[in-house]
């Protein structure tokens, strides 16, 4: 597993998969990522890719309950140690995730959502042809922030209506680029503590998740050489009481870990019964 991985490297490295050129000012992408595509996905389809960002999933999380991402870890190929931005609060990761730039450069550096005015992934995405969703809950961060772009938008009360609809359009086959957020995890952090028993049950339904996704990609995206990755924004502490939080520096917070899946579709093609 690498430990000098960084948010910021993501952009760069989704516009890559995708064969679109980053730009100038973006970080630069996880070398490490580029190689496994080059290596697992020898399809010769148009190339797919679909981010999970379950939220505030620390590294330390993954250490302490690996037993929970058995399931999970049989289906990546690949995973890492990201650094978060500080501070390492959503609005201000995501920006950074989806932009590749610092967050003085993309203007969101407090816990605050206001649509980025500079380039992001969906930006460079559009310019290319290529057609991309974001599916969130109402009012978090993934949900305001990348507003007003040409892609599509499906924005619902729960976590559950966002999943059901992530899973569906999967079967739709018309998106070149997926982000779906879950923030059921964070939620119950907050109110119960990372290791309180109702925050481990969305963590499990967060692993779930990647699963039921990684399964439906495997059914109708046989065409399309895949990177799956299932990629929180930073991590979380223990707080007063019960209670949880992140925004510090401690590396409890500034740590996550980001899975990746390569799904080969001629592979996929080769396993899966006519």
């Amino acid at each position: 597993m690498s430990h000098e991985h960084r948010i910021g490297q993501t952009a760069a490295t989704i516009l890559k998969i995708l064969e679109i050129t980053p730009g100038r000012k973006m970080d630069d992408p996880h070398k490490n990522v580029l190689d496994m595509v080059k290596r697992e996905l020898k399809g010769k389809g148009s190339r797919r890719v679909f981010f999970y960002n379950p939220d505030a999933i620390g590294m330390w999380i993954y250490r302490k309950y690996q037993s929970k991402f058995s399931e999970l870890e049989k289906k990546i190929q690949l995973r890492m140690k990201v650094d978060a931005v500080y501070p390492p609060l959503t609005p201000v990761c995501f920006g950074t995730m989806y932009t590749g730039l610092a967050p003085q450069e993309h203007g969101i550096v407090k816990y605050r959502k206001p649509v980025l005015m500079v380039d992001t992934v969906f930006d460079y995405l559009v310019k290319e042809g290529k057609k991309a969703a974001i599916i969130s809950t109402e009012g978090d961060s993934i949900s305001r922030i990348f507003l007003g772009r040409a892609i599509d938008y499906y924005i619902y009360p729960t976590v559950e209506e966002c999943n059901d609809k992530a899973l569906d359009l999967i079967e739709r086959d018309k998106y070149d680029f997926m982000v779906l957020y879950n923030g059921n995890y964070d939620y119950m952090m907050h109110r119960f503590g990372p290791e309180g028993m109702r925050a481990l049950e969305a963590l499990d339904k967060n692993i779930e998740m990647f699963s039921k996704i990684y399964e439906k990609i495997g059914e109708y995206w046989k065409k399309h050489p895949t990177v799956l990755a299932f990629a929180p924004d930073h991590g979380c502490h223990k707080k007063l009481m019960f209670m949880g939080s992140h925004g510090s520096k401690k590396p409890y917070d500034m740590e996550t870990i980001h899975f990746y899946s390569f799904i080969d579709s001629t592979e996929q093609c080769s396993v899966l019964p006519p």
